[in-house]
C-alpha cells in the first residue's frame, strides 16, 4: 500500500519521457543530489564530475578499474626536462561540430588556472603550453611532474571559439552564485549530448551519432534521463515500480530489501573517498562559538579530544550498517601514501578526551555549530547527528546546520564555515592531490587553516620527485606529521552501493562515477 502513494508522482513526472523510453534504450536513473553545474572547470565534486564527464572528455581518463586510458590523448611521453608531449586523437569533432584542435587544450589549460576554477591546483605546475601543430601539444611544466597524466583525468577540454562566443572563457564563480551560459550548456566531445537540463528536477542526454568512440565500446544506451530524488524511502519506491532502472545511492538499510525484489540487483564496492570533519583552527574566535577572544580548535588538545571522542566502530555499526571502514587518514587504501600504519584506527577514549579538554582550559566545554550536507554522501546527516550525541560527551555542545550540498559547499569554500563535514576522493589515486587541496597552507579546499612548515615543503617537493621509493618515504613523513597535528577528524572510507534492475549492466567503479560507455540494457 505504501508504494502505490509514490506511483501517481512519478508516473506523472515521467509521462512526457514515456515514448522515448520504449522506443529507445532508455537508462533512467537517480540519485540524491543533481550535478552543481555544468561548467567543466567549476567545481571538482564527484557527481558534477561524472556527469559532466558523459557529455565532455579530458586528455586522459579511467575506466572502470581506474586504470589510466586515453581519450582525446592517443599517447603521451616525458620529454627532456620539465615537458610532456601529448599526441592529441584526430577527426575528433565537438558537439556543435567544430574541429578539436591543440588551441582548445591550451584554452582549455588557461581557463581552468582561473582563480574561479575548481581545478587550479591540479594543473598549477603548468607554466607554459606550447602548440607544435594541431594535434600535438607540449606542457611545460615549473619542474619534473611525474604524475600530470594522472592529474589530468577529470580535467575537461572546451571548445575555444564556442567559449568565446558565448563569454564563457572564464569558469563560473560558483560560491559567488554566477550564473553563466556555461552552466547549463554544453558542447564538448563526448559520447552524449545534452537535450535539456533544469536543475533538481530532470536533465536529459542523447547520444552523440559522431562521437568517435563509437563502436568501441560496450554500452549501447540511446538516451539518459536523471532525475535527483532527496528522499531515501521515495527513491527506493522509484526503484521497486520500476519508475527508474538504477539508483547510484540507494539507502544502506534497503539492499536487502531491493536484492529481494523480482527484477532487482545490488553492487557494493569501497569507494576511493574518506568522510572526515574540518575545524577552523586559523582564525582568531569562531564564529559560532559562545568562546570569546580565543579559538578552542587552535589547541590540538582539543583537536585530539575531539578525534578520541568519536566512536568510529559505532557510526559503522549503526548509521553505516556495516558498510564503511573507520578510518584514522584522510585518504583511502589504494592511493599511494595510504599505509596501516597511516591509517591505523584513532582509538575511543572518552576519558582521556574529557581530560585533555580540561588540560585545554575547556573543562565545561564549549558551543559551536556543525555545517553538514544532508544530500552529498551516504547518510551524511545522520553521521553527523552521531558526532553530535557523541561530542556532547566531552562537553562540546553543538548546534546542527544540514542543508543541501549546493548551499553547504560555498560555506567552505568562502572560509565561513567553524566546524564541518566533507567528503575527499583521490581520482589521481596519489597523496599529491589530498595534500595539494586540503593541507597544503594555499589549497583551495583548506578552510582549516593549517599551516606546516613541513607538511607544504613536502606537497611541493612530491610534485617533482621521480625516485618512487623517496618519493613514498616523502609522502609517509607527511602523513605522519598530519597524523600529529589531528587538523581534522577522519571518520571512514565509504562503501558504496548501487541498486539496479536486471536488465541493466555496468561495471562499478570505485570513484562512483556512472561511465555509460560501459553500459548495456538487454
Amino acid at each position: 500500500m505504501k508504494l502505490r502513494k509514490f506511483i501517481p508522482f512519478f508516473a506523472v513526472a515521467l509521462a512526457a519521457t514515456t515514448s522515448q523510453a520504449l522506443a529507445e534504450n532508455t537508462l533512467r536513473w537517480t540519485s540524491q543530489g543533481d550535478a552543481l553545474t555544468l561548467d567543466p572547470h567549476s567545481q571538482n565534486e564527484g557527481p558534477t564530475l561524472a556527469t559532466n564527464g558523459m557529455m565532455y572528455e579530458s586528455l586522459v581518463t579511467r575506466d572502470s578499474a581506474l586504470t589510466l586510458q586515453p581519450e582525446l590523448a592517443v599517447s603521451w611521453e616525458p620529454m627532456d626536462g620539465n615537458i610532456w608531449r601529448f599526441n592529441l586523437r584526430q577527426g575528433v569533432k565537438f558537439q556543435g561540430g567544430e574541429d578539436f584542435t591543440a588551441e582548445d587544450v591550451a584554452f582549455s589549460i588557461e581557463r581552468a588556472k582561473h582563480e574561479k576554477s575548481d581545478f587550479k591546483e591540479q594543473i598549477k605546475s603548468i607554466v607554459e603550453v606550447k602548440i607544435v601543430d594541431d594535434h600535438t601539444i607540449d606542457f611545460i611544466t615549473d619542474a619534473i611532474n611525474p604524475i600530470l597524466p594522472n592529474q589530468l583525468t577529470s580535467f575537461y577540454i572546451m571548445d575555444k571559439g564556442w567559449s568565446e562566443a558565448n563569454n564563457i572563457v572564464t569558469p563560473q564563480d560558483f560560491a559567488g552564485e554566477e550564473e553563466t551560459f556555461a552552466v547549463r550548456n554544453t558542447n564538448g566531445t563526448g559520447p552524449f549530448k545534452l537535450v535539456s537540463r533544469a536543475p533538481d528536477e530532470l536533465t536529459v542526454l542523447e547520444k552523440n551519432p559522431d562521437w568517435w568512440g563509437a563502436g568501441q565500446f560496450p554500452g549501447n544506451i540511446d538516451r539518459i534521463e536523471y532525475r535527483p530524488i532527496g528522499n531515501a524511502a521515495t527513491r527506493v519506491a522509484a526503484l521497486l515500480s520500476n519508475e527508474v532502472d538504477f539508483i547510484l545511492d540507494p539507502p544502506l538499510q534497503d539492499l536487502k530489501r531491493i536484492d529481494a525484489a523480482d527484477g532487482l540487483k545490488t553492487q557494493t564496492t569501497p569507494q576511493i573517498r574518506t568522510i572526515f570533519f574540518g575545524m577552523d583552527q586559523g582564525i582568531e574566535e569562531l564564529r559560532t562559538s559562545n568562546v570569546k577572544g580565543a579559538n578552542p580548535f587552535a589547541d590540538v588538545r582539543v583537536r585530539e579530544a575531539m578525534n578520541l571522542a568519536i566512536d568510529r566502530k559505532a557510526i559503522q555499526r549503526v548509521v553505516m550498517e556495516g558498510l564503511s571502514f573507520p578510518a584514522g587518514m584522510i585518504t583511502s587504501p589504494g592511493v599511494l601514501g595510504s599505509t596501516p600504519e597511516q591509517d591505523a584506527e584513532i582509538p575511543l577514549d572518552v576519558a582521556k578526551a574529557q581530560a585533555l579538554m580540561a588540560d585545554a582550559g575547556y573543562a565545561d566545554g564549549f558551543s559551536v555549530q556543525l555545517d553538514c550536507p544532508n544530500n552529498r554522501y551516504i547518510n551524511d546527516e545522520k553521521i553527523c547527528q552521531a558526532a553530535v550525541s557523541m561530542l556532547a560527551k566531552i562537553g562540546i555542545d553543538i548546534k546542527l546546520d544540514a542543508i543541501p550540498k549546493a548551499q553547504h559547499f560555498p560555506k567552505i569554500q568562502k572560509r565561513t564555515s567553524d566546524f564541518y563535514m566533507l567528503g575527499w576522493g583521490v581520482p589521481t589515486l596519489d597523496s599529491h592531490y589530498v595534500f595539494s587541496y586540503l593541507l597544503d597552507a594555499e589549497g583551495s579546499w583548506n578552510a582549516v587553516g593549517y599551516n606546516n612548515e613541513l607538511v607544504n615543503s613536502i606537497t611541493k617537493g612530491i610534485a617533482s620527485e621521480t625516485d618512487l621509493e623517496k618519493r613514498t618515504a616523502m609522502i609517509d613523513e607527511a602523513w605522519s606529521q598530519v597524523r600529529k597535528d589531528m587538523p581534522y577528524i577522519p571518520i571512514h572510507h565509504q562503501v558504496i552501493a548501487w541498486g539496479m534492475a536486471d536488465n541493466v549492466d555496468t561495471p562499478m567503479s570505485a570513484d562512483d562515477a556512472l561511465r555509460p560507455r560501459f553500459i548495456t540494457m538487454k
